[in-house]
């Protein structure tokens, strides 16, 4: 079902100096920055070859981001994202094993516009995992 790592996702209070303080230490550049408006975000990846870090600011007070933020001031890793062929298919497979997906499995769109969706972190080791529909151009 997962083809592979798409990216790990690092919530932080500031875009621009999270990007300027991950190329200051680590030589990483982020690439250009996105906006989600469906899920309230602005966003830039980290491109690392075989997958991808992802930057998150909230835009807005009720962003599901801005309550991560809220209890997490600094920031802090967020999701992992994995990749898969189909979204739905992959859904349906998840939940017929009895794993709890956020939103009873609401399928959503990423900033590129690609299907995603969220499993529920006490599903996944305590983690949050996005299930993310593999780019036609990455297949």
């Amino acid at each position: 079902m997962f083809r592979g790592l798409s990216h790990v996702a690092i919530a932080v209070p500031d875009l621009a100096a999270a990007a300027a303080q991950l190329e200051k230490a680590y030589g990483l550049k982020a690439g250009k920055v996105m906006e989600n408006e469906a899920q309230g975000i602005r966003l830039a990846y980290v491109d690392l070859g075989n997958s991808r870090i992802e930057l998150m600011e909230p835009t807005r007070e009720d962003s599901p981001l801005a309550s991560f933020l809220a209890k997490n001031p600094k920031g802090g890793l967020h999701h992992v994202s994995l990749y898969v062929d189909d979204v739905a298919v992959s859904l349906d497979e998840l939940a017929g094993r009895g794993v709890s997906l956020i939103g009873e499995g609401r399928i959503g769109r990423n900033a590129h516009g690609d299907p995603i969706a969220f499993v529920h972190p006490k599903s996944f080791l305590g983690a949050l995992l996005e299930v993310e529909q593999v780019p036609a151009d990455r297949n």
